[in-house]
């Protein structure tokens, strides 16, 4: 597998019942965390009659840079920024791929997670209806060369509780989050990657 495969994974906002104003509590938590770790569940699905694939797994954010996500069901796979380099491994597939952090940031939701605080710079940001008991905020990437063309911020209780992107294929990834912890202790070998023996290595 030689492209990356962007896994929404956290962020924390508080948001009020009516009338939330979620962007600018997206940009207030976010000026306030240094790190969230905690699950996520995920569905992809395309146009109709396409098999539907179900995952779900942890992740760690210590921003800004550094991230782990790990997919656990159905199948094992790892994706670890370092602050420098982003590194995507499939043991299946005896397989590690390697691209530059800022390149990576720049063309993926990663940027909203772990990336710095400027927002603007990256997205355009807005408000968009309350639904299913949630405010939602909708992030457009600016740059042609994003993978997505939207995500949407599901908020709650101080919380991000769903996150729903849209990309140039047609499909669309919904991702649901539990047990998240705002800025707990997080040991520095979760954002370090060294690839195994007998593994491909792709450098992008």
């Amino acid at each position: 597998m030689s492209t990356f495969r962007w896994l929404p994974a956290l962020v924390f906002v508080t948001a009020s019942l009516a009338h939330a104003d979620g962007v600018s509590d997206l940009k207030r938590f976010l000026s306030s965390t240094t790190g969230v770790q905690g699950q996520f569940s995920q569905t992809v699905s395309g146009k109709p009659g396409t098999p539907v694939q179900i995952s779900s797994g942890t992740f760690a954010i210590q921003r800004p840079g550094k991230f782990r996500w790990s997919y656990l069901k159905p199948y094992e796979q790892l994706i670890v920024g370092d602050g420098k380099r982003v590194w995507l491994y499939d043991p299946d597939l005896r397989q590690a791929t390697s691209k530059q952090l800022s390149a990576a940031l720049e063309s993926s939701p990663a940027a909203l997670l772990a990336g710095d605080n400027a927002l603007d710079k990256t997205y355009t940001l807005r408000n968009l209806a309350n639904r299913d008991g949630l405010s939602w905020v909708e992030a457009v990437p600016k740059s042609k060369e994003s993978t997505f063309d939207s995500i949407r911020l599901g908020l709650k209780s101080a919380q991000v509780v769903a996150m729903e992107l849209q990309d140039h294929f047609g499909q669309t990834t919904r991702v649901s989050f539990s047990g998240l912890t705002q800025n707990p202790k997080q040991s520095a070998s979760l954002f370090q990657f060294t690839p195994p023996k007998d593994v491909d290595v792709v450098e992008e």
